[in-house]
């Protein structure tokens, strides 16, 4: 299976879209797919491959670490293709696993490193005469600045104001209050806001 390159994916591309395209034939293909069929699941991969991998770039703030993550997912997903009962479309469940692994990756990322909002200010003071120093062009690349922003307003900003999910689905979702996602969003945005002026 071929990993998308960070130029097929959809940089700047910020509409709200969790619906599936393409799963006219996806009961066949699903089916196809938890006989062992291997074409099968390369034509998902294909089908669903830059999708998630746009949401594991944005959740993880790198293309190399969203490349791992469209692996590891893929890799899941063939595990667990066999209990997919189809409750849902294809898309929705792949999306929502590669959702759940992402949010496991950034939880174990982030007690690894053990951040505090204090700790990550200097890094946003020391990033804004670099963004200063860049053309117009290159300030009001959103994917760029995004990934400047800590990793706890990233995710809670993809999570809201890329993807579309409420706060209270995202307190849930992330284990925090919904005070905390509103927080972390207007944060988000307001770092944004300094990045691309």
């Amino acid at each position: 299976m071929r990993q998308p390159d960070a130029s097929r994916a959809p940089s700047k591309q910020t509409t709200v879209n969790r619906t599936d395209r393409g799963d006219a034939s996806s009961p066949d293909l699903v089916a196809r797919c938890q006989a062992g069929d291997a074409d099968a699941f390369a034509e998902l991969y294909v089908r669903h491959s830059a999708r998630i991998f746009s949401l594991a770039v944005r959740m993880s703030g790198s293309p190399q670490t969203g490349e791992d993550l469209l692996q590891e997912i893929f890799l899941q997903a063939y595990r667990k293709i066999g209990g997919f009962k189809g409750d849902a479309a294809v898309g929705t469940w792949l999306y929502r696993l590669a959702l759940n692994h992402c949010l496991d990756f950034v939880r174990s990322r982030q007690a690894r490193m053990d951040k505090s909002t204090d700790a990550l200010e200097p890094e946003t003071h020391r990033a804004a005469p670099a963004a200063s120093r860049e053309s117009p062009v290159e300030r009001i690349d959103l994917e760029r600045a995004m990934q400047q922003l800590p990793a706890g307003c990233r995710e809670v900003f993809v999570l809201h104001d890329v993807e579309g999910y409420e706060h209270k689905e995202i307190a849930a979702m992330l284990g925090i209050a919904e005070g905390t996602s509103k927080s972390q969003v207007f944060k988000a945005r307001m770092k944004l806001r300094a990045l691309l002026t």
